[in-house]
Parts: structure tokens; C-alpha cells; sequence
């Protein structure tokens, strides 16, 4: 009986969507797609490889930003090659096994750039309210530490949840709602009681993100506050610049992750569009972004890039 029912689990195939009323389209929607993953992986490259062979980049913003495009790299491979699978060759089909292996990927390494954005938060802060102590805070081996730490968190909160959806039986139209496989997707086409993976989910993500993004805020709060009543007015906004980078990538990442989560949760069938847009933004703009924002917003770095260039 038992290898039936694993016969049965292995034989069963999610299909993946795309843009439901826009099949015919497909391979032209596939060409920003194809331009967007091009840039986000040549992007994040370029800056893991500028910051790691350049000396005077070797410091806690830019080991920050090392850590940020490791995270936008993986997400770009976790989800893309399934993206475009389905708007150039129509392979909407994943394997159950693979399908828990690429959620895995995609929520922790999600949960991995959330850590990230809140150390950088933290170095922002440092640098702004004690300046005077900010080599000594943040060494190179304490940075080692958080980063080791926000990973091992980040493995440990989402390892659960492909777990738990091994678990089930899955009996039902196992349409997915997007493009890849997400948690919130694949527990909804479980024919069992989904009560468990609902709560975890809902607590993983209060107790993640929900705290990374109050932290966050918190950690704002004090800069303006010190800036405020220490600096004039042009010291205010030059202290204030050096966040603007920053500040982009937490827009990005937190209002796209916290709409979607809500539109999961609470949402019905006439937002199921907001639902892929939000989905792709979530997953796509940030790694496409975020090394362009730091590009443009660091001169520090954009010499250095400029230079590896031009010789």
C-alpha cells in the first residue's frame, strides 16, 4: 500500500500559469522577461566581482551589498528558467519534488534579502547616530556573524513548509496561480486540512518580515531623529543620501511581499491578475533593480565599475 500511494504522490504534476487570455502572446511577453533576467544576473555580477576584487570596497555598506546581490542572484536563477519555460516552449509542468525544491529556494532566499535589508538598515544606522564607533561595531568578523546567522535563520523558518506539504495528498485541479511554485499556491491544491501550513505561514511571515520591516522602520526613525538634532541643513541631507539607495530596496522588496501576502490570504478571484503582477514585481524587479539603484546612487562604486570598463 505504501508504495501506491508513493507511486501516486511522485506521478503527481503541478502546471504552472502565465498570463491566463494571453496565450497567444506568450513568446512576445517572453522577450522583457528574457531582457530582465539578462540584467539581473550580468548586473549582480558585476557587482560581486567589483566589490570582491576591489580593497576599498572591502567595507560593512558594500559587504552589505555583496550579501544583497548573492541573494538577487539566487532569486533570479530560483524563478526565472521557470518563467520563461512557460512564455517560450509551453512547458507548464513541475514535478511535485521539484516544485517543493524551487519554493524552498525562492522563500528563503526571500527571507535571507529581508535579513539583509534589516543588517543594512543597521549599518545605516551605526554610520549615521555613532559614527565614531562604527569600525569597531560592525568588523569584519561580527559582519560574518550576522550574515551566518540570517542565513541559519532563514534555512530554519522555511525548511518546515515543503515538509508539511509533502504531507498532504494532492487531488484537485493542481493549477498554480503563478509562474513558479510559491507556499501560499501549492497548500491551496492539497485535498487535506491545510490549518497547520496556513498558521506557520501566517506566524513565519509576522515573525520575519513583519519584525525585518518594524526594525527597519524603527532603525529610520532614530536616523532622522539624530540627524535632525545634530546636523544643519546640508549635512542633513547629505547624511540622508547616503540611505536613498537603500530606502529604494525597501520599497521594492516589502511592498510587493506584504500585497501579495495579503492578496493570498484574503484575496478572491477578481484580483487573480493583481495577484501575477504582484508576483512578478515581488520576485523580479528587485534583482533587476537593486544593482542598478546602488550603481547610480554610490559614486564609490560607480568609478570603480566605470574603470573596470574602460580598461
Amino acid at each position: 500500500m505504501s508504495a501506491v500511494n508513493d507511486t501516486k504522490f511522485n506521478s503527481v504534476v503541478f502546471l504552472l500559469t502565465g498570463i491566463p487570455g494571453l496565450e497567444d502572446v506568450h513568446i512576445w511577453i517572453s522577450i522583457p522577461f528574457c531582457f530582465i533576467y539578462v540584467i539581473s544576473i550580468v548586473g549582480n555580477s558585476i557587482i560581486l566581482f567589483i566589490i570582491k576584487t576591489d580593497p576599498t570596497l572591502h567595507e560593512p555598506m558594500y559587504i552589505f551589498l555583496f550579501m544583497l546581490a548573492v541573494t538577487d542572484l539566487g532569486l533570479s536563477i530560483a524563478t526565472m528558467p521557470t518563467i520563461l519555460g512557460i512564455y517560450l516552449f509551453n512547458s507548464r509542468g513541475i514535478s511535485l519534488n521539484a516544485c517543493f525544491a524551487q519554493l524552498f529556494f525562492i522563500h528563503s532566499l526571500s527571507k535571507m534579502e529581508s535579513s539583509v535589508l534589516l543588517l543594512m538598515a543597521f549599518d545605516r544606522f551605526i554610520a549615521i547616530c555613532n559614527p565614531l564607533r562604527y569600525t569597531s561595531i560592525l568588523t569584519p568578523l561580527r559582519i560574518a556573524k550576522m550574515g551566518l546567522v540570517a542565513v541559519l535563520t532563514s534555512v530554519a523558518v522555511i525548511l518546515p513548509l515543503p515538509i508539511l506539504l509533502k504531507r498532504f495528498q494532492y487531488c484537485r485541479d493542481n493549477v498554480l496561480s503563478h509562474s513558479y511554485c510559491m507556499h501560499q499556491d501549492v497548500m491551496k491544491a492539497a485535498c487535506s486540512d491545510i490549518s497547520v501550513n496556513s498558521i506557520y505561514g501566517l506566524l513565519g511571515k509576522i515573525s520575519t518580515v513583519g519584525l525585518d520591516s518594524l526594525l527597519i522602520f524603527l532603525s529610520y526613525v532614530m536616523i532622522v531623529k539624530t540627524v535632525l538634532s545634530v546636523a544643519s541643513h546640508k549635512e542633513c541631507l547629505r547624511a540622508l543620501n547616503t540611505c536613498v539607495s537603500h530606502l529604494c530596496s525597501v520599497v521594492l522588496f516589502y511592498i510587493s511581499d506584504i500585497g501579495l501576502a495579503l492578496i493570498h490570504r484574503f484575496g478572491n478571484s477578481s484580483t487573480h491578475l493583481l495577484q501575477i503582477i504582484l508576483g512578478y514585481v515581488y520576485l523580479l524587479v528587485p534583482p533587476l533593480m537593486n544593482p542598478i539603484v546602488y550603481s547610480v546612487k554610490s559614486k564609490h562604486l560607480r568609478e570603480r565599475i566605470i574603470r573596470a570598463f574602460v580598461k
